[in-house]
């Protein structure tokens, strides 16, 4: 009778393939819903191990397996991972480096692909001894970087059950974290990741010569006073325990020293953890725009722009279940909770509004001491040496009854 234990053995086994794996798919980033290689990767991956699939969703690329288990009527343990690289010019020199120029693989979507790869083959092999305790489904999801592939993996009905197996019951999922030792977890329940709303503002006046600003009515200023203005709204609106954030990120306007413009153009982005703050800001936002360019004798358009990542909310019950299964295989001193939540988008938030999850980050620094680069950074490179702890705890989220159900049999 073959248990859970045989999971580390045929992690041992996998190992050295799934790296080579993962540098293939370092070596070859495609940006959100380009993903067409990294799919066909995918796809042959489960064809080998046997695993039944269906391919083309989410816009082209998206890829959803499944593996039998448990009783009949059980719902489905879902994994996750995301494929999308990011337009970054990738400044690493190692060989595996990326051949794609202006592309790479800065967020880690190469390790988080392979790892979920390793756990499908593991399950399968697993799967030959003995049934198990629950289905699991897989989910390779694209353009998880801005656009919202987790969205239209839900839309093509990976979460309902009409596309194999039943409905997903559970979801867990990971991202590589830098500044996490390997070997180490981070979660925590409630909010985990901001939701994330980007705006474009274009501020209308009157051009003239900047001898005469008299003559005009002056974007350049109203635009001045704007961006100070904003940054009022999260101290002084936003109840102070609370986390938001608002950003003005590029003013663009103008075409020499002596002309006053007629434009002037700001993008920024306001971050929250919750609908109401959500709400808030965007009001807020839109009062201050529009009070400030009357002062100022200007008019001003707001566009939001779309997609608009909800904030990621881990249900509790499954942070507790994950911190369970990873006590057992990391050590209780190595599984951490998050002290605060991250302002940072993630469109795992997606699925968590339709199904209980967990998201995780896992540690990707080595035990040498060497630092590892920031995320979306040109020099980042996903640690190998993650790979088997990431493998582990997907299989063993998903066979956590194994051990259970053989004693009964």
């Amino acid at each position: 009778m073959h248990h859970d234990n045989d999971v580390t053995a045929l992690i041992d086994e996998e190992l050295p393939s799934l790296i080579e794996l993962r540098h293939d798919l370092h070596r070859h980033p495609e940006i959100r819903f380009e993903e067409q290689r990294t799919s066909a990767a995918v796809q042959q991956q489960l064809k080998n191990a046997g695993i039944a699939f269906r391919s083309g969703l989410a816009g082209g690329t998206g890829v959803f397996a499944f593996l039998p288990g448990g009783d009949q009527g059980d719902r489905a343990t879902g994994l996750r991972a995301d494929m999308d690289a990011l337009p970054i010019p990738e400044k690493n020199t190692f060989d595996y480096a990326s051949a794609n120029p202006g592309f790479m693989h800065a967020c880690g979507h190469d390790g988080h692909t392979t790892i979920l790869i390793g756990a499908a083959r593991v399950l399968s092999r697993l799967s030959k001894y003995q049934r198990l305790p629950r289905p699991v489904s897989f989910l390779f999801q694209p353009a998880e970087e801005g656009g919202a592939g987790a969205d239209h993996m839900i839309n093509d009905g990976c979460l309902d059950g009409s596309i194999l197996g039943p409905p997903v019951g559970e979801l867990f999922g990971l991202h590589g974290w830098p500044d996490l030792p390997i070997g180490n977890v981070l979660t925590r329940p409630g909010p985990l990741a901001a939701a994330c709303d980007a705006f474009i503002i274009r501020i209308t006046g009157k051009g003239c010569h900047a001898a005469f600003p008299h003559l005009g009515n002056d974007p350049v200023v109203a635009s001045a006073t704007l961006i100070v203005s904003l940054q009022s709204i999260v101290a002084r609106n936003v109840n102070p325990q609370n986390q938001a954030v608002l950003s003005v990120t590029r003013v663009s306007g103008g075409t020499a020293s002596n002309i006053i413009p007629d434009e002037v153009e700001l993008q920024g982005t306001i971050r929250t953890l919750s609908d109401q703050d959500r709400e808030l800001l965007r009001t807020r936002l839109t009062e201050c725009v529009h009070g400030l360019m009357a002062a100022h004798r200007c008019t001003a358009g707001i566009e939001w722009e779309l997609p608009a990542y909800p904030a990621l909310h881990n249900d509790p019950k499954q942070v507790e279940v994950f911190e369970k299964v990873a006590a057992a295989i990391l050590g209780a001193e190595n599984v951490r909770r998050m002290e605060a939540p991250v302002m940072g988008g993630e469109d795992f938030a997606y699925y968590t509004s339709h199904v209980p999850c967990c998201f995780f980050m896992i540690g990707l620094r080595p035990p040498d001491g060497r630092t590892v680069s920031g995320l979306h950074t040109p020099t980042f490179d996903f640690t190998d040496a993650a790979i088997a702890t990431g493998v582990e705890l997907f299989c063993r989220l998903a066979v956590r009854d194994l051990q259970r159900q053989a004693e009964r049999l």
